[in-house]
């Protein structure tokens, strides 16, 4: 069933909706391709209420493919600082490199070059092709997998296989010619501010009418999604390392969980690993010094996307030896109050805290 010029009824409804609902937010006000991507990369699993706090900011630091590509990976991570996943910063400096070296500062408008690219998927690529470059790109991300899951009642899990295949097919059906940005923002909007995981406000929605999964009473019940796993919890060990006033900091390794990033050393404690004996051998391993422990400065309970940690942070002093890096890639002795001027993950900030407070 299609409306006029052949525009789906559900597609008719979502534009009229988003031409006096939508959301004024900085990046849709621009088109040019590296604000537009810099958006997506920070929205990628980040609330738009915690992205604006940072976007800006962004921009003013780097505002072009340039300055960010000619920038360290340092001041990038100081700047995302707090914003999470820090894989995102690395991949966009990452893509800033390749963008100037091999597509002369400009990003490429072809889908297939773009998923060449780091940082850049299905989704990401069909946004910026959408919004910045006007192409007909679908861009399905969790908000436009659970409006239309509901929209058109998908019996499959619209994360493999067929439920993937059918919800894609979908979106590509509604895809109005020469307006798929404002079609793909305005699920994303939708999906954001009405079609909620919990408790949609089926009441007020312009899909209202049209929604089987509302006709069947299935709007809680879809998307449907594997069953959710036991969240792992880890405790993990700090040492907090004394010379003359300075303390020990080390980087991490640039890839993988908090890659790049500054961090009092320590780790993981192993089955039937005292937390004192987690951190000598975790320093060890990681600086080649031998420490001993003292007093615990404080605990922090965090949690990341798949697991949980309780962060032990103990004062120490180096024994023997002198530090270099075994399991990371820099160190340094630092002064408290310089502290500040190091990108650190967001557990580690409750011991800077403590850290000023005993060393004001």
């Amino acid at each position: 069933m299609t409306g006029s010029a052949g525009v789906h009824p559900v597609t008719q409804l979502l534009l009229t909706w988003y031409k006096h609902s939508r959301r004024d937010l900085p990046w849709r006000n621009t088109r040019d391709p590296y604000a537009i991507t810099v958006a997506e990369f920070m929205l990628h699993q980040t609330r738009v209420s915690t992205v604006l706090l940072y976007y800006m900011r962004f921009l003013r630091r780097f505002p072009d493919w340039s300055t960010l590509a000619a920038s360290t990976l340092d001041d990038v991570l100081k700047v995302w600082e707090g914003l999470g996943y820090y894989a995102r910063a690395r991949h966009l400096h990452e893509l800033a490199g390749r963008v100037c070296a091999e597509f002369g500062g400009k990003l490429p408008a072809s889908h297939d070059a773009l998923l060449t690219l780091p940082g850049i998927g299905a989704y990401t690529a069909g946004a910026i092709l959408s919004i910045a470059f006007h192409q007909d790109q679908i861009a399905v991300d969790g908000n436009v997998r659970r409006v239309l899951c509901r929209a058109f009642e998908i019996n499959q899990d619209p994360a493999k296989g067929e439920g993937r295949r059918r919800l894609e097919e979908t979106a590509l059906a509604l895809l109005p010619h020469g307006r798929a940005g404002a079609f793909n923002q305005a699920l994303m909007d939708l999906g954001a501010s009405m079609c909620s995981s919990r408790h949609p406000a089926c009441a007020g929605c312009p899909l209202s009418a049209l929604c089987r999964a509302r006709q069947s009473g299935r709007q809680e019940t879809l998307p449907l999604r594997a069953p959710r796993r036991l969240t792992p919890h880890y405790d993990v060990a700090a040492a907090v390392i004394w010379r003359e006033g300075e303390v020990l900091i080390a980087r991490r390794p640039p890839r993988g969980l908090l890659g790049g990033l500054w961090e009092f050393p320590g780790g993981k404690r192993e089955p039937g690993e005292s937390l004192v004996d987690c951190l000598v051998r975790e320093v060890r391993e990681e600086l080649g010094i031998e420490i001993g422990v003292g007093l615990l400065l404080t605990s922090v309970e965090h949690a990341y996307t798949h697991f949980r940690i309780t962060l032990y942070a103990y004062h120490g002093r180096v024994v023997s030896g002198e530090p270099h890096c075994l399991a990371c890639t820099d160190w340094r002795w630092v002064l408290p109050a310089q502290l500040g001027e190091f990108a650190f993950p967001a557990a580690n900030h409750a011991i800077i805290g403590r850290i000023l407070a005993e060393d004001p």
